[in-house]
Order: structure tokens, then C-alpha cells, then sequence
């Protein structure tokens, strides 16, 4: 398998060669050159694998060369072995048609751990071949942040560069992150929102001297590795409600585009996706570029949805070069220059086919939280709380059953939830005294010099280069 960047320049790269570059040179998003189709009988030889097998038959033909079967299961039962409930993505049924995908029983309580803890062997495995560094950079709304540092704190050969937006994310959330003292670790609060966090990472990565110096890498979901992970609970959770027999639908609270694009991958691999609710906060870009072919970025409004509070969304990127590849390169230059830019009719048809983009707002939310606590005691956080209100709000055929992607354990955001239910969710034990540990972070401005300046002074690269 080779992989090319979205904006057409440059060469091709194989799987570890993809993983440990993260975003292309041209600031494009690498993309499978083709995608793999699996049979309607491969899917179904894949009900009861635990899900370490399902991962590895999902993900063989992305992996290529790179990794032997033994070698990429090994990685799949060390990564999975952290995880809290032996069925690492349990379903939990709310009514006759509606189901949560729990991706929250990893080691800090989020959907990231799903794709970060196997990215962290991925780049422990890679490295160690190889007389290079890696320096790790990323932008988090919140749960990005925490997975990648639990992923990656102690391991030889990385350092990581954690961006989070000061004040925007929940106290758990920063907590997580502040509180690891491993010393290849680093947090830095930026002073902006999460998208000039994410746009500061991805000036870093636009400028060649700096890129190579410091052998940048990506944690972010622009990292192909992390949603080729994240296709895994879409084919585990669809063959458990009877795929490929019946479609399923999913609902996935979206920001960054990355966790419901793994679903459009799923569906072009094979997997009968009825419909991928793409159910967004009042940051809705991606709902309007939906629904009106609108892709224009506007003002960060924060919410009780914090991982949710974008107005760029990267990953969209690689669905519309999927859908028309030729318009991309302009497309991207034109939303760089105006931070607004238009759909193709191509583009916008292909997306309808599978697609459907749903507003949310705080009472909605609220409501959605209730109706799954009252009805099948589930407490479920705000994001979560979104895809359900999303999901409720679609219209599907009423043999299809709908699954909404929970992303976060609700302890991770207790005074939303308590406001909604009533219910003050708390913390697993697993999570330790959180909130008795020193934190330590560095607070920056939102401006590329003072980040590269503390990344240059910090970086073991550079010390030892």
C-alpha cells in the first residue's frame, strides 16, 4: 500500500514511512493511493474476533510490507490489553434501534486511546530500527493531548509537543495532560483557540529546515495511522448488529473531521453504512458545508462541548479529495487566503450519498443527556449527548439501527453532565488522584516564533544534534 498527499505534489510513501511523517510536505493530508474492498464473506468471518484480531484483518492491507501478521498482532494485544473492558468497544443498547459504541475504556477515557495507544508502538517499533529522533507536535481540543502523552511519555527515541488552548478544555482533560511528568513530555497552554493551535502545527510542519531539523511528527489525526485505527470499531461494532446482512447507521460527534471520515472509509472498504450522522455544536462547519456546500470558517464559540469548538475541520480535506481530487489544491489556497471556499457539485453529491450533516445546540444537547439517563440510565457526556441528539433527529429506516460514537467517559466533563441530569459522574479508580498531582505547563502566545523557539531549546534533537 503507497500513500500520496491531498494536494497532488510530492512522492509516495509507504506505511511507516507515512506514520512517522504525519503531515505531507506540501501541507497535505496522506491518503491511501487506493482503497482495499473486503468481501461480503470477510466481513462476515469477522464476527466473534476479539477485537485485537478484528484490528489486525482490518488493517493488514493498509500495513503493507511494514509489519509481519505476528509482528502487527503482537502490537494490537500489547495496545489493547490497557483497556478497561475486555470487549475494548462495548455496544450499550439505549432503546429498540438506538446503541452507544463505548470508545472510552482506555487509559484516559476517550476515542484517542483507541488509535494512540497502537500509534505509540507503531513509532516505538519504526524508530527502533532506525538512528533518528522523532519530535511529536500536536494541537488538542482536549482528549488528543491526554491519549498521546499517556501513549508516548517514556518511550525512547520521541519527544512530544503538546498544544492545548488555554482555558478551552475541561479541567480533567488539561489535568490529564499536565500532571505526566515523564521527561519527553511538554505542554504548552497557547493563548488562542484549538484552530490556531492546530494552524500553528501546521506551520511547523510547512517549513522544510525546520521539519528536518527536528524530524517532526504528528499525533493529530492528520496522522493517516491514527483513523486507519479508528476504522476498526466501525467494522467490530457493524458485525455485532448484524452486518453485512443489514446496514447500520452511525452518528459521530465531529470537529476535526478524522473520526467520521474512518467511517467513510469503512463504507468505501466494504462495510454496508447506511448513513454516517455527522452531528456537529454551534462550531458548524462541517454541517453547513453539508448541507449548502458552505465551507467558511467563522468564530470559535466555546460550549460545554469543548473537543467540539472548531471552525477548521483538517480532515474534510481528505474526504473532498476523495470525492473530486483536481479541485482540492485550488480549494485549500482559496480557504488559506479567505477562510471560506465553495464545494464542487461533485464534491457535494458524493457526500450526500452517505452523508448528513445535523446542528445541535446546548438544549438539544441537555435534552439528549436526560432522555439516555432517564430511559436506560446511561450518562453520557456532552459530546456523546450531541451524536445522540443527531442521531434522534435523522430520519432512517426503522430496521436500521443507529450507533452513536461515544467518544468520552462523562466523569471527564462532571459539572455538564451534572447540570443536565443531576448526576455528578466520577472519575474510574484506574485514573489515580488526578487532582492531588502537580501540573506543569508553559503558557505561550499564538504565534509560530515563541513555539519554535520553546521547541528548539527543548528538543532532545537538537541538544544532540
Amino acid at each position: 500500500m503507497r500513500y500520496r498527499s491531498t494536494r497532488g505534489t510530492g512522492a509516495t510513501l509507504d506505511f511507516e514511512q507515512v506514520t512517522l511523517a504525519g503531515l505531507a510536505p506540501d501541507g497535505g493530508l496522506y491518503v491511501p493511493e487506493e482503497w482495499p474492498h473486503f468481501s461480503h464473506d470477510a466481513i462476515a468471518a469477522l464476527a466473534g474476533l476479539s477485537y485485537a484480531e478484528t484490528a489486525v484483518r482490518v488493517m493488514r492491507p493498509f500495513v503493507g510490507d511494514a509489519l509481519s501478521d505476528d509482528e502487527l498482532r503482537a502490537l494490537c494485544t500489547q495496545a489493547y490489553g490497557r483497556f478497561a473492558h475486555r470487549a475494548v468497544t462495548p455496544l450499550a443498547q439505549l432503546d429498540e434501534r438506538h446503541w452507544v459504541l463505548e470508545l472510552f475504556h482506555g487509559p484516559t477515557l476517550a476515542f484517542k486511546d483507541v488509535a494512540l495507544q497502537l500509534l505509540g508502538l507503531f513509532f516505538e517499533r519504526f524508530l527502533s530500527d532506525r538512528d533518528t529522533h522523532l519530535t511529536v507536535i500536536g494541537a488538542t481540543s482536549g482528549d488528543t493531548g491526554s491519549a498521546a502523552i499517556d501513549a508516548l511519555a517514556g518511550r525512547a527515541k520521541v519527544d512530544i509537543f503538546m498544544l492545548h488552548p488555554q482555558g478551552r478544555v475541561s479541567d480533567v482533560q488539561r489535568r490529564q495532560m499536565t500532571t505526566v511528568k515523564a521527561p519527553n513530555v511538554h505542554n504548552i497552554a497557547v493563548e488562542g483557540t484549538f484552530d490556531d493551535a492546530q494552524a500553528l502545527v501546521k506551520a511547523m510542519f510547512a517549513e522544510p529546515a525546520f521539519a528536518r531539523r527536528f524530524s517532526l511528527s504528528a499525533v493529530n489525526s492528520i496522522n493517516w495511522a491514527r483513523l486507519m485505527a479508528q476504522i476498526v470499531y466501525y467494522f467490530y461494532a457493524a458485525v455485532r448488529l448484524g452486518a453485512p446482512q443489514r446496514p447500520v447507521a452511525f452518528s459521530v460527534p465531529t470537529g476535526n473531521f478524522g473520526d467520521v471520515f474512518a467511517g467513510y472509509a469503512a463504507a468505501k472498504m466494504g462495510l454496508p453504512i447506511a448513513r454516517l450522522i455527522v452531528a456537529t455544536n454551534v462550531n458548524d462547519i462541517v454541517a453547513r458545508a453539508l448541507r449548502d456546500g458552505d465551507y467558511s470558517a467563522g468564530e470559535v464559540t466555546p460550549t460545554a462541548a469543548p473537543s467540539m469548538d472548531i471552525q477548521v475541520s483538517s480532515n474534510f480535506e481528505r474526504l473532498l479529495f476523495d470525492l473530486d481530487a483536481d479541485a482540492v489544491p485550488g480549494q485549500m489556497a482559496a480557504f488559506a487566503n479567505e477562510r471560506a471556499m465553495r464545494l464542487t457539485a461533485r464534491q457535494r453529491a458524493g457526500a450526500a450519498a452517505l452523508f448528513t450533516g445535523v446542528r445541535i445546540d446546548a438544549d438539544e444537547m441537555a435534552l439528549a443527556m436526560r432522555w439516555a439517563c432517564e430511559g436506560s440510565g446511561q450518562v453520557l457526556d456532552p459530546h456523546t449527548s450531541i451524536g445522540l441528539a443527531a442521531a434522534r433527529a435523522t430520519e432512517l429506516p426503522a430496521n436500521v439501527p443507529v450507533v452513536t460514537l461515544a467518544t468520552a467517559h462523562p466523569g471527564k466533563f462532571r459539572d455538564a453532565v451534572e447540570r443536565a441530569t443531576g448526576v455528578r459522574p466520577g472519575l474510574p479508580s484506574r485514573v489515580g488522584a488526578l487532582f492531588e498531582r502537580e501540573e506543569r505547563y508553559d503558557v505561550l502566545p499564538a504565534e509560530l516564533e515563541a513555539i519554535k523557539d520553546f521547541i528548539s531549546a527543548r528538543a532532545t534533537s537538537a541538544r544532540s544534534g
